[in-house]
């Protein structure tokens, strides 16, 4: 699998990568357990992924447990690890990184991102970002990451480093969620950013599983969610029409062809979820090959004819 650089940290990371949102989180649902999470890591490292992405507000800290105990099997050597810290002050992060480190069991966390800017307590975010800068100096992250940040925050969130500047910022986005790519995505790009792109499936929808008339998901995630609406759902096959008509000519699925659309140029790393072992091998098989430019932009013009209700 090919390697790409995160931002200009000096990490390279697998072309696509692994969520883990999932592990040890029940709001997913109960039809898998902690060790099949832990054999879809251990798969997806056989397939050439290194990067794995957690957070301390998965599961209450759960997720970065089940990740320390794949991270165990695989070989800390073998993987770039990547965790998110949920509160911005200064104090909290100081001692989140030390609950995060304990619970992957590592020394060292590679990519150490704020999982998101904060719109409640205002904590300037000079007080995160020297709290961050410190775990930078004393080895304890390799690289500071940044989630759901707008360009103004990742302005100002880079006006406050000295030492380093931000390797990535994690957003969502896929053929159906595109709002980054007015603003977040061309900035990253040029200041050589990498763009993490979280719920690059679109919660299962681009995969094909939920067409219209038919089952919907019954976890507690999605269950209520506005985008498994009937209406919506028949919306969507504006998109999956041709997904699938590409997916058939190449030999790959709707999802694979989906995710390889989002690293048409390089900059954007996907980061799909994988509950069980054949899940991580489809999302691999997304890796190693591109689309053409032609049905890139069939499926750019294919998204732009969306009109959902979602709210």
């Amino acid at each position: 699998m090919e390697q790409v650089s995160l931002g200009r940290s000096g990490l390279r990371v697998s072309e696509i990568g692994l969520g883990m949102w999932q592990a040890g989180e029940p709001i997913w649902g109960k039809d898998y357990t902690e060790d099949e999470c832990v054999a879809a890591m251990r798969r997806a490292h056989e397939l050439g992924i290194t990067l794995i992405d957690t957070a301390e507000g998965y599961g209450h800290g759960r997720s970065e447990e089940v990740v320390g105990r794949a991270v165990k099997e695989i070989g800390r050597e073998n993987l770039v690890l990547a965790t998110k810290v949920h509160h911005p002050r200064y104090e909290h992060v100081l001692k989140a990184c030390d609950a995060s480190l304990k619970r992957l069991a590592v020394k060292e966390i590679d990519l150490y991102q704020v999982h998101w800017p904060d719109p409640w307590a205002q904590v300037p975010l000079r007080h995160t970002f020297r709290a961050l800068e410190e775990l930078h100096r004393d080895g304890k992250i390799r690289a500071i990451g940044v989630s759901n940040f707008a360009v103004r925050d990742l302005e100002e969130a880079r006006s406050l480093l000295s030492r380093t500047d931000i390797a990535s910022n994690q957003v969502r986005y896929n053929l159906i969620d595109r709002e980054v790519e007015e603003q977040v995505v061309p900035y990253c790009k040029r200041e050589n950013i990498t763009v993490l792109a979280w719920s690059p499936l679109a919660k299962g929808i681009l995969t094909g599983k939920y067409e219209p008339g038919k089952a919907r998901p019954s976890d507690e995630l999605r269950k209520d969610s506005p985008s498994f609406r009937e209406a919506n759902l028949k919306e969507y096959e504006k998109v999956l029409g041709p997904l699938r008509e590409i997916a058939a000519k190449l030999g790959k699925t709707p999802g694979q062809v989906a995710l390889n659309w989002l690293m048409r140029d390089g900059n954007a790393v996907p980061i799909p979820g994988a509950k069980r072992v054949e899940q991580a091998e489809e999302n691999a098989g997304a890796a190693g090959w591109r689309i053409s430019r032609a049905e890139v932009e069939t499926l750019r013009q294919a998204s732009n004819s969306l009109i959902l209700d979602l709210f």
